[in-house]
Parts: C-alpha cells; sequence; structure tokens
C-alpha cells in the first residue's frame, strides 16, 4: 500500500478526567503528529502483552505511516498495569491508560476519544492482524468507506476459534438482526474507521461493556456512514480470557440495554 502524505485533521478531544496517560516518555512529543492510532482494550494479558506490542509495533515500523499505539487497560488483576506502563516507557509510540474496573466497551471508547490518528484501527491484543490494517486502510485512504469491519463470518473469512464461539457469533449477530434491524454479518472485533467520521457515533453511544462495538456499528450504519465489511482470518493466540458461557448473561442483558438505547432512546 502505498502512504499519502498525512492531512491535518481535526484536534482530538482532550483525554476525560481520569487522569493523563501513564508512562509517556518526552521523547514521545517528538515524533511526528500519529495518522494511525492503534485501540486495545486489555484486561489481565501480562502473559503476552509485551511479546504482542513489540511484534506490532515492528510491524506498524515497516508499514511506514506515524502510529500511535494506545492500550486501554480495564480493571486487571495481573500485573498488566505495570506492563502496559513500562512499555510505553520503553517505546515512545505507546501510550497507556487504566479505568480501574473491568468494562471493555468503556476502554474502548475512551481509548478512540484519546486517539489522534485521522484513521483509527480497533484491535484485540490476541490478534494484531497487519492484513487487516493494510486492507483496511486502503479501503479508508482511497475514500471507498469510512467505517470498515473485519467479519469472522463473510464468504472468504477464516475463523479458527472454537465452534462453540464462532456459532455464539452466528447467534448474537442474528440475534441484532432481528431486534434491531442489523443489515451486516459482524459487529464485534477488528474495525477500522476514520476519526472525524465516526466520532460522533461514538459520542452517541449509550451501552459499554461487551456490546458498546455492537452500539457503535448499529448507530453507524443507521445514521448513513459509510460501511465496507472485509473478510479476515482469525487466529488468537490465547484462550479467551472471561469464559464464554460466563459471559451470556450479562451480554443478554446489554442487548436489552442496547434495544432500549436504539429501539427507544434513538
Amino acid at each position: 500500500m502505498t502512504s499519502p502524505e498525512s492531512s491535518p485533521d481535526a484536534p482530538a478531544p482532550a483525554p476525560s478526567a481520569d487522569g493523563a496517560d501513564e508512562g509517556r516518555r518526552p521523547e514521545a512529543e517528538a515524533l511526528p503528529h500519529p495518522r494511525l492510532s492503534v485501540v486495545i482494550p486489555i484486561y489481565n494479558e501480562e502473559k503476552i502483552l509485551e511479546a504482542a506490542v513489540t511484534d506490532l509495533r515492528d510491524q506498524l515500523v515497516a508499514f511506514g505511516w506515524p502510529f500511535e499505539i494506545i492500550l486501554a487497560e480495564n480493571g486487571s488483576r495481573d500485573g498488566t498495569v505495570a506492563l502496559a506502563a513500562s512499555l510505553a516507557e520503553r517505546f515512545p509510540e505507546v501510550r497507556s491508560f487504566s479505568l480501574g474496573e473491568p468494562n471493555y466497551g468503556k476502554a474502548m471508547r475512551e481509548g478512540i476519544f484519546r486517539a489522534r490518528g485521522e484513521f483509527v484501527v480497533c484491535d484485540e491484543i490476541d490478534i494484531c492482524q497487519m492484513d487487516f490494517y493494510r486492507r483496511a486502510l486502503d479501503v479508508l485512504a482511497s475514500d471507498e468507506s469510512d467505517l470498515v469491519i473485519g467479519s469472522k463470518v463473510l464468504q472468504g473469512a477464516s475463523d479458527e476459534r472454537p465452534m462453540v464461539r464462532h456459532a455464539a457469533t452466528l447467534l448474537f449477530n442474528g440475534l441484532l438482526r432481528v431486534s434491531l434491524g442489523f443489515k451486516g454479518t459482524d459487529t464485534h472485533g477488528l474495525k477500522a474507521f476514520r476519526r472525524t467520521a465516526v466520532l460522533d457515533v461514538v459520542r452517541a453511544c449509550l451501552v459499554d461493556k461487551d456490546v458498546f462495538a455492537s452500539e457503535m456499528v448499529i448507530r453507524a450504519e443507521r445514521g448513513g456512514v459509510r460501511i465496507r465489511e472485509i473478510p479476515v482470518r482469525i487466529h488468537e493466540k490465547r484462550p479467551p480470557s472471561i469464559n464464554l458461557f460466563k459471559r451470556v448473561p450479562n451480554v443478554l442483558k446489554n442487548v436489552g440495554k442496547l434495544f432500549v438505547a436504539i429501539r427507544v432512546r434513538g
């Protein structure tokens, strides 16, 4: 992919009042303004965090765009907080903050607000698939779309997760289609977007936890944001940090909240 010159962009909203980024090095201020921001919510990722961030950073350096990686920690009980801060000390492109509570959606939302790039990729620390970055950013940079979703179930995708998790994805997105009129194939996972085109959608989202990403996609769809789905290969580097069946009651509860937020409150 060619790397067009970075264009000026509207300034990102100021970080929320829970504090400045942790582990920030003075060298970071000397870096070019990022064209690409990568937001990664992290929770109990001490075992894979350093290797995953180091590998992703190396690939992004080779990609050639000015970038930043935002580690959005949320409620870890292991050494993730300290390790994320140390990675921000080690690499000037890395920023970290900690919510202090386990809330994936809130962490992603806050990470998007803190992002400074023209383009934002929302990734998972156990995926970090550079092939998606290249294809999605090609679409965005050529102005063919404003939001690119990496679908695990679109024709041509390869979902290497256990069958029960693949089935759960199909059921969940089927539920969203029936209850909320969702027209796509997937809402949760890899996404890339033009920040200015999606920021108001993110501000409008009312539900967090597991269904924030779904609300963002559905609100974008209903709001006329140009969306493209592309098939992706999903190969996770470790088992899920939270058991699927333990998540089901909370996910269903939050889908109910999502229905009220979109169908009732608008």
